[in-house]
């Protein structure tokens, strides 16, 4: 679903391209950076302690969070920018693609890149030793993981849209709905491996900011009506 996102909404489009490749670099940097406050906190911290060491985890996680919707909104600081420069340098004094264009290209790119390293993370997995579920654990590891993995992308797609909706009209609650979200849908995972306490809520999540993204950005169920129907 996700490639056919980029392929059919994003790959024909020069610029959305390079708004993706730089929604996912910033969405890279946000990720190094928590993840060296991680690393030496770890590294400074007593590795027998479990339970400090538990705490250190969950403290890792939600400060990424933190530091992804941050990124989040200097890229988009930066293009906002980038529309005033497209329009100075248009002949009709238009820009060629829209803030809630640039919003869902950049969701894109942030869940693209999320994805692709959670990815990296299970083939690292694969590699061994040992079997899923041989000690007793679910043997579902890496079905559900594909499953968080796509849900992932979309709704950093659909927290994009938000997002960049909350920044432009000023409506804060929309900004701290998606910081929320974020937290949930990364704190459910330490229900795992109750795949169960975590692929359900995110799921739920996902169909109500799906939901949220697609009015904001003008839809109607009017228009969905017609979408499904192949009616222009």
């Amino acid at each position: 679903p996700a490639l056919g996102l980029f392929l059919f909404t994003i790959a024909r489009d020069p610029l959305r391209i390079i708004i993706l490749i730089a929604g996912a670099f910033f969405w890279l940097v946000s990720l190094l950076l928590s993840s060296l406050i991680w690393f030496i906190a770890v590294k400074a911290s007593d590795p027998r302690d479990e339970l400090l060491q538990k705490g250190l985890l969950i403290f890792g996680v939600m400060f990424s969070v933190l530091l992804q919707e941050a990124f989040r909104f200097l890229y988009y600081k930066l293009l906002r920018k980038a529309i005033e420069g497209l329009v100075a340098l248009s002949e009709d004094g238009c820009s060629p693609i829209s803030i809630q264009q640039m919003a869902y290209v950049a969701g894109v790119g942030f869940g693209l890149m999320s994805g692709a390293f959670s990815m990296i993370n299970l083939l690292a997995d694969a590699l061994g030793p040992g079997t899923v579920g041989i000690h007793g654990d679910s043997q579902l590891y890496f079905l559900t993981s594909a499953f968080m993995t796509m849900v992932l992308i979309f709704l950093h797609t659909f927290w994009g849209i938000l997002f960049f909706h909350g920044c432009e009209h000023r409506c804060w609650w929309e900004i701290m709905a998606v910081v929320v979200m974020h937290l949930a849908v990364s704190g459910s995972t330490f229900c795992n491996p109750l795949y169960v306490g975590s692929l359900v809520p995110s799921y739920l999540l996902m169909a109500a900011a799906a939901a949220w993204a697609y009015l904001l950005s003008g839809g109607s169920a009017q228009n969905l009506r017609r979408f499904l129907l192949c009616k222009s």
